[in-house]
């Protein structure tokens, strides 16, 4: 998205919301380029003149971020099959954790790791057993490496 976007999404939370510092805000979201800002239940969608977006279309995106005691992103979820609120979170983006690279969250152990020891030809049960995983979430780090 454009710096312009940011600056006008910026000045209409000040001036129309009275909300200051919104890059520090939980409110404010990132979709598909769009800049969303969560006011009273509803989504206006900053990007597109203050139009509100559907709510039920990026909930489950929204539920798969988890907040620290000070409203800032602690970790993320990303989907990899099912893109549902409830589909399975193996899959963790966490800064304090392999220095924010995508890991089994279960281990700690980096997809990319993973992915690569599969790519060298190393059978999905090889590599569970060596990191003491479940198959599926050896299948699932790959998948998650092959789409992102």
């Amino acid at each position: 998205m454009s710096i312009k976007a940011v600056r006008d999404a910026l000045g209409y939370a000040e001036r129309h919301l009275g909300i200051r510092r919104l890059l520090l805000r939980p409110e404010l979201r990132a979709e598909g380029g769009e800049l969303l800002l969560d006011r009273y239940g509803q989504l206006i969608n900053r990007s597109r003149s203050g139009q509100l977006a559907m709510r039920k279309l990026l909930e489950a995106h929204l539920k798969r971020v988890v907040w620290d005691a000070n409203d800032f992103p602690e970790r993320l979820f990303p989907f990899v099959q099912d893109e549902t609120a409830y589909a399975p979170q193996r899959i963790a983006i966490d800064a304090f954790v392999a220095f924010g690279r995508p890991t089994v969250l279960r281990r700690g152990i980096t997809t990319g790791a993973i992915a690569g020891r599969i790519d060298a030809g190393e059978a999905v049960e090889d590599v569970a057993k060596d990191y003491e995983l479940e198959p599926s979430e050896v299948e699932e780090a790959v998948l998650y490496e092959r789409v992102a």
